[in-house]
């Protein structure tokens, strides 16, 4: 496979860095791909688009923690998965066996204290300003085009 530079004088250790570039893009790509797959960034209608910023970034160390927890899981695998060497667990994998990393962990927040709810909206009353939503993705059908529904 050839790799082009506009760079006329760079030298091999820039072009290997290029090339290592070039191949970390496919990674990158289809972990956005699996990203939103496995954990449904399609699904929530946020209230505002930088909500959507703020949960895509709270997903990411989410799963930054997983790929760092991987080294202290079990390889939960599913029946039909081959066995994982240790260490090497995907996020999906180490997310299954999380339940027992989690019980060695040291608990880091106190107990919640009881409280009663606030007073809220009246019971009976209607919502007379709902929350504008924001879709993520297309999720509306495209018309038909003339020639679609002739055909």
């Amino acid at each position: 496979m050839w790799l082009w530079t506009s760079r006329p004088d760079a030298d091999p250790a820039e072009t290997d860095l290029c090339w290592q570039a070039f191949l970390r893009r496919f990674d990158i790509e289809h972990m956005f791909r699996f990203l939103k797959q496995a954990l449904g960034w399609t699904r929530p209608k946020l209230r505002d688009p930088a909500a959507a910023d703020r949960r895509t970034w709270l997903v990411l160390a989410a799963f930054a923690r997983l790929w760092l927890a991987r080294r202290l899981a079990a390889d939960a695998r599913l029946p039909w998965q081959q066995p994982c060497r240790p260490g090497r667990l995907t996020p999906a994998r180490v997310r299954r066996g999380f339940r027992a990393v989690h019980r060695t962990m040291p608990v880091l927040t106190a107990a919640p204290k009881p409280g009663r709810p606030g007073p809220g909206r009246p019971p009976g009353s209607k919502n007379r300003r709902p929350a504008t939503r924001h879709d993520v993705g297309k999720t509306a059908r495209q018309p038909e085009t003339s020639s679609s529904a002739a055909g």
